[in-house]
């Protein structure tokens, strides 16, 4: 038996007997998931938020230091 043969036979056992965990399960489009849509959106705005903020108080800073305020 030659080497590829032998290796072709390993990927082929290899990838049968295994299962991906992310691809386990269809994603169900006409019932989502509204906890994860929920915490995925208020996470986004929440960090939206901390830019803004952040922002507002880099620019005060930068106003103080330089005399424009």
């Amino acid at each position: 038996m030659t080497l590829s043969r032998l290796l072709s036979r390993a990927v082929i056992v290899n990838k049968s007997g295994t299962r991906s965990a992310f691809t386990a399960g269809r994603p169900d489009y006409n019932n989502p998931n509204w906890a994860r849509v929920g915490l995925a959106f208020g996470t986004s705005a929440f960090l939206w938020g901390l830019l803004f903020k952040q922002h507002s108080t880099d620019v005060h800073e930068y106003k103080v230091s330089n005399g424009l305020e």
